[in-house]
């Protein structure tokens, strides 16, 4: 008896809470929190594959196909207008880089990158992609060694109240986020200038290639970006569209808004949400359904193509107790998954590379690196974490030529 009344009062005190969360929550999934966001005039199903960006028509492409205009090129073309479309890159050595997103931990990569600068070895890099933290990089690495302060700047200095600010609860239960990022799009336009879009324009019209990834919520589809070809084309939004897919790679789902891009099909305005490229893939370097052979053999690349994957994150497991409770559960769980999701990713890349002939190479934080963050972008923890990457460039870093836990006959 006494069990039962102490339960009972138990539940009386937790009734209001109880109640006033319940109510949020049948307002949020009943759709009644679509008040507190933007009318969005989504893609009618049918119209998915006929979206365009106006005047740009190879600016993106879906991450699991290998897109007509490609392929019909490649099928099509012969030498003499291989060689006039892809100037710089034709009859020569390639090196492709992919850079994983990691949040914060993206100052190892760009310590990293840095420190391969400093040994005189870094290759110019035929295609950069970028993924989430990764996206916010790989247009400054894709630009070269020239720009190597700048990556250091973002990944030393960068706080968290330079990336995004708490909103209310009420604000955050009928949003469409947690946070609210416009410092994040205020810091992504004061790095992607007019000036840095031209240069990733000209390094396009040579030959060299900028990819982004993101995922198309509607479709629950991974998408590429062609950040070039949108920086080359007379498209007059272009700069806010290149800065809109940089954020929404970063925009993880929740946490942080999602982007609404304009597009266009059957010539009626529609509108695509995007979010962090993270949740359809960590790391990617070209979708596996192109027959990457048939390209390197049709532009007469020399030599073994070098593929470096740098996956800002810690592959090998950690043990944790964790406490018994939905919050620290949930977060375990998302981490586990973020891991094995990058895991997989690798494996697929390492395939791709077995099948296409192309030399595997990965790098990833060291599990003695042992440091933490004392908020979401920690410029302490960052700066320890890019000089940690630097010195291992400067040592000379071991690339890991095979995914983790793989062992080669």
């Amino acid at each position: 008896m006494f069990k039962k009344r102490n339960i009972m009062h138990r539940l009386k005190t937790l009734a209001p809470t109880l109640a006033t969360w319940f109510v949020i929550l049948a307002f949020v999934i009943g759709g009644v929190g679509c008040a507190g966001t933007p009318p969005r005039n989504p893609l009618p199903p049918e119209l998915t594959n006929r979206a365009v960006i106006p005047g740009v028509p190879e600016a993106r492409f879906w991450g699991d196909e290998w897109p007509r205009f490609s392929l019909e090129r490649f099928e099509t073309l012969n030498d003499e207008e291989l060689q006039n479309f892809f100037p710089a890159i034709y009859g020569t050595e390639h090196n492709y880089l992919g850079i994983s997103g990691g949040g914060a931990n993206g100052a190892f990569g760009a310590g990293l990158l840095v420190g391969w600068t400093a040994t005189g070895t870094r290759p110019e890099f035929t295609m950069v992609t970028g993924t989430s933290t990764g996206a916010l990089s790989a247009p400054f690495v894709f630009l070269g060694p020239d720009y190597d302060d700048v990556l250091k700047e973002i990944y030393t200095t960068t706080s968290t109240a330079q990336i995004a600010k708490k909103r209310n609860y009420l604000t955050a239960a009928f949003g469409d986020s947690m946070i609210d990022t416009t410092p994040l799009r205020e810091m992504i336009a004061s790095y992607i200038t007019t000036d840095i879009i031209e240069a990733i324009a000209r390094e396009h019209v040579s030959g060299r290639r900028l990819y982004i990834g993101t995922l198309n919520i509607d479709a629950s589809r991974s998408m590429i970006w062609s950040i070039g070809a949108i920086a080359a084309s007379d498209y007059p939004h272009k700069e806010k569209l290149i800065r809109n897919v940089l954020q929404a790679s970063a925009a993880i789902p929740i946490m942080f808004p999602p982007v609404v891009i304009p597009v266009e099909a059957d010539g009626k305005p529609f509108d695509e949400m995007h979010v962090d490229g993270g949740t359809g893939s960590q790391v990617f370097v070209y979708p596996a359904a192109v027959n990457w052979k048939k390209v390197t053999e049709k532009i007469k690349v020399r030599g073994t193509p070098g593929v470096y994957v740098i996956r800002n994150s810690f592959l090998d497991p950690n043990y944790q107790g964790v406490k018994r409770g939905i919050l620290p559960i949930g977060l375990r769980t998302i981490d586990s998954l973020i891991r094995t999701q990058g895991i997989g990713d690798l494996y697929q890349i390492y395939t791709l590379c077995e099948r296409d002939g192309n030399a595997f190479n990965l790098a990833y934080i060291p599990s003695e690196f042992t440091e933490k963050p004392k908020e979401l972008f920690d410029p302490d923890y960052m700066t320890i974490l890019f000089n940690l990457g630097y010195r291992m460039a400067v040592e000379g870093y071991p690339w890991k030529k095979t995914p983790p836990y793989f062992v080669q006959p």
